[in-house]
């Protein structure tokens, strides 16, 4: 038997073989370790709207939870007239309050026009308490079919929206009960929420007679959660991920990534470079020695997560190159920090967590893995839902607790909580 373990050791040091190397390094949670919370928290043909989807989840400390999605009246994307709505836990995510509003879209009339907020995700800023809550506002397009530009008058032209919360998500400047014009009308600072679009969706310029390169037709926000930065030169900078459909110099539109940050609580929001191709929902995480991780959900059939770093903040990545160990349908997922607030360059710092539809070809088979050395190698993971499962976000609680917000059999949207346990954490 010592011998084997010798000889498997020894092949992966050298060849790196994902198989063999997660029979040393993977602990299989063991029998005991269970689930420990589960609450669905949407149910489509339930409540408020025909269907829900999209999920964001925040811990804001002192057992304040946030959960937010689209309720969706006809199921659609943007431009469909989806809400932004909420859910809030107390009690670290035992019992969860009534959903209420972040922002509600307008189906269209004879006397009205019709717009909308679809794909939620949190930023929270640890420092102020502020929350921000980014998303989509579409009027007649949304993604695919949006236009060249950034005005937000324009009902072809989707638009960014952030929505900030200053009392732990009871209310919002883009809540309808507490702003009394809606749709939401863009500051004359560019880059100052609510509106954005200026500040990140740039038109281009004119190159070797083609118009707009470097312009941005459609965009979103990834959902789910960004990130403050905790160390080095950047420290307590907002990063938000975004994706755009970006002109090229040839004319094509390309799907690529980029950051969007702030250096001052929120109140200007700027844009990093472009990068990728076939980039998709794309999330972010700092690693232990202060650069970032970017971790993206393919859009070219690979079947394999994206990674890119920075040295910057985000404002600039290395190319992105497959993460062979980390398979993927074409489905968002998450990374994350296991402890957000580990000191620099700690062994706890270099321990990430990651969730996904473990599987090449179909969402299902919802996973966490850990990672013990900043996302170089990855355990084979935890399964936390067996059969149908989409997008997932995923977010530490304290005292080796997880909260896990997906989207479950039928789309409906589960909130469930594990432990270090249940994931098999050895590091």
């Amino acid at each position: 038997m010592l011998s084997s373990l010798m000889y498997l050791a020894r092949e992966c040091s050298i060849l790196r073989a994902i198989s063999l190397c997660a029979i040393l390094a993977v602990a299989t949670p063991a029998a005991s370790a269970s689930v420990t919370a589960k609450h669905t928290l949407a149910t489509n043909g339930k409540g408020l709207f025909p269907q829900y989807r999209i999920v964001a989840l925040a811990s804001l400390g002192n057992g304040v939870l946030l959960a937010s999605y689209d309720g969706r009246p006809d199921g659609g994307d943007s431009p469909s007239p989806n809400s932004i709505l909420q859910r809030r836990s107390t009690d670290g995510g035992k019992t969860w309050g009534n959903p209420t509003y972040i922002a509600r879209g307008q189906p269209a009339s004879s006397t009205l026009q019709q717009y909308g907020f679809s794909d939620p995700s949190y930023v929270v800023d640890s420092g102020t308490g502020k929350v921000f809550n980014f998303h989509v506002f579409s009027k007649n397009q949304g993604f695919l079919n949006s236009e060249i530009g950034n005005d937000d008058t324009d009902l072809n032209i989707v638009s960014a929206e952030v929505s900030v919360s200053t009392d732990g998500g009871l209310s919002w400047t883009t809540d309808p009960d507490h702003e009394s014009s809606l749709p939401p009308v863009a500051s004359a600072d560019v880059g100052a929420p609510p509106l954005i679009t200026k500040a990140i969706k740039p038109v281009g310029s004119t190159s070797n007679g083609v118009a707009n390169v470097g312009g941005i037709t459609g965009m979103f926000a990834s959902s789910g959660e960004g990130i403050q930065l905790k160390y080095g030169k950047h420290a307590g900078r907002l990063v938000q991920q975004f994706l755009g459909k970006v002109i090229q110099s040839d004319g094509s539109k390309v799907s690529q990534a980029y950051s969007v940050y702030s250096d001052d609580g929120g109140a200007i929001w700027k844009m990093g470079k472009v990068i990728g191709t076939g980039m998709d929902e794309n999330k972010v995480v700092e690693l232990s020695n202060g650069n970032l991780m970017l971790n993206s959900r393919p859009s070219d059939g690979s079947g394999y997560r994206k990674v890119a770093t920075s040295t910057d903040g985000g404002e600039t990545w290395s190319t992105p190159a497959s993460e062979t160990q980390l398979p993927d349908p074409g489905n968002n997922g998450a990374i994350t920090r296991m402890y957000p607030d580990a000191a620099h360059g700690s062994a706890n710092a270099k321990i990430l967590l990651f969730t996904n539809a473990n599987s090449k070809t179909s969402r299902s088979n919802g996973t966490i893995r850990y990672s013990c050395d900043d996302g170089k190698t990855w355990s084979s993971g935890a399964v936390f839902q067996s059969g149908s499962m989409s997008y997932s976000t995923v977010t530490a609680l304290g005292d080796d607790r997880f909260g896990i917000f997906y989207e479950g059999d039928s789309n409906d949207l589960v909130y469930i909580e594990v432990s270090k346990d249940f994931i098999g954490v050895s590091c």
